[in-house]
């Protein structure tokens, strides 16, 4: 059979991402902080692109109105530029100093109004923004403070350095010393040292040091509880109390006592210095109760109002050259599909929330044990989009409901077997053993098997396993740790 090159023609039809639809998708799962930032920076590059002074109207149970200039209500036009001498006769005129001392703290996006008499005693950004003071700053303002020898101190920054968020130390004395040169001896009076800063036990190389160090700087170095720390720290980790006052030649009240002063200890030195830092989010969505039924609010509170400018659209409909026309057509498009690509953020957003209200009323009326199994095909065939559509507009959007503030996602939860034959949520059946361990003796803390059990009581058909899996997804030890010897 001989080769030879032929040419076909073939008909087919294939999914094209465009560069506008890659930008769609984009915006629809960015969160609201990101989609604040794209917009700002679409402002700055694109001319055409302006913020318009126009109400934007609220979205609640009716259709979603469209966003700009032809598509969210009409703009005025721009007024006419202004002659360049009057422009700077008005510059000369404008007394600075008042302007910013009145006007310079303006928020881009407030919603105050113009004759809100609380303006002017606005504090200035600069004295508003605050940043946590985290454990290496703290710690390397101690080392400052000290007066430590040049070498010394230089050794001792290394080891600040290598301090971890817990406050522990993550590099050994070997590789320290093999960093700077020296010798470990060295590294290791240095480190004695700095093991004295605050938080107590900062610096130290595992634990057991951790809670010694604390010790010996409350005068307890000689004390039960060290010996404790120094030589039975595991078996006082089992509760095995017996054992421990056997081993000690102590009574079972006395290592009581000795626990109660080691419970009191900081096992994580660090964790108060920048790790605690309350995590602020802007909800995407208002659900309010309003006469017995739920209104849905989108928040479109620091979104600008987005048109196309007036001026580009009389220059081009003045035909200039061919270069300009073709630049601005150009920016007029991607000014025009930013535009409608956030009106479709904001319309899939409300249909999916509205969807969400529809599945889970349950839960704003009772909270999360009235949470319903829900998965996010539910949602896609109740509003006639993809199931990807709906991931990724609840990706990284939160809610605020008479219940609090949740992410969207929150709201789709697998199922267990309920002994009537209905589902339950997974989440509220760990809201249900968070509940009975919150109530359980400490002192004979209940065990999974025990917990499925009582669950089983109350018709959830759940297994011994389960319970340890959902146990440990909310942190809970289990019961043999979490046993009070007190």
């Amino acid at each position: 059979m001989a080769l030879e090159p032929k040419l076909f023609q073939k008909l087919s039809q294939q999914l094209v991402m465009t560069p506008q639809l890659r930008q769609a998708i984009k915006i629809l799962q960015v969160s609201r902080t990101e989609l604040e930032s794209l917009i700002e920076s679409e402002l700055e590059e694109n001319p055409i692109l302006e913020e318009g002074q126009a109400e934007k109207p609220t979205l609640e149970l009716d259709p979603i109105e469209p966003h700009v200039d032809g598509v969210m209500g009409e703009a005025e036009p721009a007024p006419e530029a202004p002659k360049a001498e009057e422009n700077a006769k008005d510059l000369k005129e404008i007394d600075w100093g008042e302007y910013l001392e009145n006007y310079g703290n303006e928020f881009h996006g407030s919603s105050y109004a113009d004759n809100d008499p609380g303006d002017d005693r606005r504090p200035s950004l600069e004295n508003v923004l605050s940043k946590t003071q985290g454990l290496l700053e703290y710690l390397e303002w101690q080392l400052r403070l000290s007066s430590f020898p040049a070498e010394e101190e230089r050794l001792a920054a290394l080891v600040i350095g290598n301090v971890d968020n817990d406050g522990y130390l993550g590099a050994g004395i070997e590789e320290l010393a093999e960093l700077a040169g020296v010798e470990p001896a060295a590294v290791e009076a240095v480190l004695r040292k700095v093991q004295e800063f605050d938080p107590p036990g900062v610096c130290a190389r595992d634990l057991r040091e951790c809670l010694l160090i604390q010790l010996r700087q409350l005068g307890a170095a000689n004390s039960l509880a060290a010996r404790i720390v120094r030589d039975h720290i595991d078996t006082l980790e089992s509760r095995r109390v017996e054992k421990l006052a056997r081993d000690l030649g102590a009574t079972i009240e006395e290592v009581f006592e000795a626990s109660k002063v080691i419970a009191s200890l900081e096992p994580k030195p660090g964790r108060n210095y920048g790790e605690g830092e309350a995590r602020y989010v802007t909800p995407d969505v208002f659900i309010t109760k309003v006469s017995g039924e739920y209104v849905i609010t989108l928040n479109d509170d620091g979104l600008p109002y987005l048109r196309v400018s007036h001026y580009y659209k009389r220059m081009l409909g003045a035909d200039p050259s061919g270069e300009a026309k073709g630049y601005i057509q150009e920016k007029m498009r991607a000014a025009s599909w930013l535009i409608k690509s956030i009106q479709q953020r904001q319309r899939t957003i409300y249909l999916v929330t509205q969807s969400i209200v529809k599945f889970q009323r349950d839960f704003f009326e009772r909270g999360i044990s009235g949470l319903k199994p829900l998965v996010l095909k539910d949602v896609a065939n109740d509003i006639g989009m993809h199931e990807s559509t709906v991931s990724r507009a609840t990706s990284n959007k939160y809610v605020h409901t008479p219940q609090g503030t949740f992410e969207l996602k929150f709201f789709f939860t697998s199922s267990l077997r309920a002994g009537g034959g209905e589902d339950v949520s997974s989440e509220s059946v760990k809201q249900r053993i968070r509940d009975i361990i919150q109530g359980e003796d400490a002192r004979h803390p209940y065990s999974d098997q025990y917990i499925a059990a009582l669950l089983g009581k109350e018709n959830v058909d759940i297994a011994r396993r389960t319970v340890a899996k959902y146990r440990e997804m909310m942190g809970i030890l289990p019961s043999s740790k979490r046993k009070q010897m007190f």
